[in-house]
């Protein structure tokens, strides 16, 4: 097994520590990546959502965070990589790796539709039926038209959450099963 590298990119409110993300980071430290980079970026502005200015504005410049956070990375020297992205960092990563030539997987945890402007060869995404950031059929309809297995849970909301903890916990659970099978 070469060298592996995984890149998180998280949302804007959805840092690396959140559930989601501290679980798939431990599931790829369990699947020998052993160098993991969790980006963090800065952005404090308000009332993005159904902006498309607005959300323009903050793809390009967390876009360009990233690009400075990774400018030292050779990613040529890794056998795999792996991007774990969430929310807007499904957009930032695609991006990226679609501009870099980087041939890795994808896990996209509540994709925009944005994501899909860019191709996925090798990718898994998970959505809930009830997140407010997307229009949950066209991304549904997008992940199918690029082959990318879609996961879809019933009333859950951008955090993957209905607001029922067990049941949370559940889709956690179900989320994580998945991803570690893929990995």
């Amino acid at each position: 097994m070469g060298k592996r590298l995984a890149v998180i990119f998280p949302g804007i409110g959805y840092h690396c520590d959140k559930p989601i993300l501290y679980y798939s980071r431990k599931l790829a430290k369990e699947q020998e990546y052993k160098e993991i980079i969790s980006l963090e970026y800065s952005y404090t502005e308000k009332n993005i959502r159904g902006n498309e200015k607005r959300m323009k504005e903050v793809f390009d410049v967390l876009y360009q965070q990233a690009e400075k956070l990774l400018e030292t990375i050779d990613f040529s020297k890794y056998e795999n990589v792996l991007f774990i992205s969430k929310s807007v960092g499904t957009v930032i990563s695609s991006a990226y790796a679609q501009k870099h030539k980087i041939r890795c997987k994808q896990i996209l945890y509540t994709p925009l539709e944005q994501t899909y402007k860019f191709e996925h060869p090798d990718a898994i995404a998970f959505l809930g039926t009830s997140d407010l950031w997307s229009n949950t059929a066209n991304v549904k309809m997008l992940s199918n038209e690029q082959n990318v297995p879609i996961y879809m849970y019933k009333k859950a909301d951008h955090s993957l959450e209905t607001g029922d903890i067990i049941k949370d916990i559940e889709i956690l659970e179900d989320v994580m099963k998945r991803t570690k099978k893929y990995l």
